[in-house]
């Protein structure tokens, strides 16, 4: 199928040239995200092309994103089909701090998340706390992994394929459908769990980095709390 347009300047004003760079993100992320399909560009302007093939999808997408960081374990990814609805999620801890995660719908970037999002937010989280508790590295007492406390350091993406997914605007850039929520979490929930069951080295690491950021953050807290006393006091 071969599509050719032209810019309707009577609604697009301004600076209308492609923009190649973008062109090619977006491109790398649909072949990541539909995995096995080949997407060719071709910049005639100035001679620039670019290939995108990934047998491994989103797999190869989340080692594509920590290509510079330091892995704590292998790429946990599952794709599983529920209710004509498929999750497919893949994620891996490194040693930094900030979180990266994406969301898509039918290879829709979501930018603002959803409940695919919230899905896999949920699921990490308790899956986490569950795993800490049975293995007493969470002590009897012990407050629960705070999902801040679980997501640092977190490459992921989380994408599915809904035969009627429902946006909160016409810029698709949130993910509405409740039930999504639902059967991310569950598909999530089972494939973390046994992981970590089945690699309790990597299981410990994982703790262990989430214990690492409970004990910043409660710091920063006491932190805050001590600064905002000493001014009550002064004033």
């Amino acid at each position: 199928t071969s599509q050719t347009f032209k810019f309707d300047d009577t609604i697009f004003t301004g600076d209308l040239d492609f923009r190649f760079s973008t062109l090619l993100q977006r491109f790398r992320e649909m072949a990541f995200v539909t995995r096995g399909v080949n997407i060719h560009l071709h910049d005639e302007r100035h001679d620039r092309e670019m290939t995108f093939y990934f047998e491994g999808g989103i797999a190869s997408f989340v080692r594509y994103l920590n290509r510079n960081r330091k892995t704590l374990h292998p790429v946990v990814h599952v794709e599983k089909e529920v209710d004509d609805m498929t999750v497919d999620v893949a994620f891996q801890y490194t040693d930094a701090y900030a979180e990266s995660i994406y969301a898509f719908a039918n290879t829709i970037n979501t930018i603002d998340g959803g409940t695919h999002l919230t899905g896999l937010r949920s699921a990490i989280t308790r899956t986490i706390n569950d795993y800490a508790k049975k293995q007493k590295l969470l002590k009897d007492g012990d407050a629960n992994f705070k999902g801040d406390d679980t997501r640092e350091g977190l490459t992921a993406i989380v994408s599915i394929k809904h035969p009627d997914p429902q946006f909160e605007s016409q810029t698709k850039v949130k993910l509405m459908n409740p039930e999504v929520q639902t059967v991310t979490q569950q598909v999530i929930n089972d494939a973390f769990g046994m992981f970590l069951d089945q690699n309790s080295r990597a299981g410990k690491t994982i703790v262990e980095k989430c214990l690492t950021s409970a004990r910043a953050r409660r710091a920063a807290r006491k932190a805050r709390d001590l600064v905002i006393r000493k001014s009550a006091l002064e004033s």
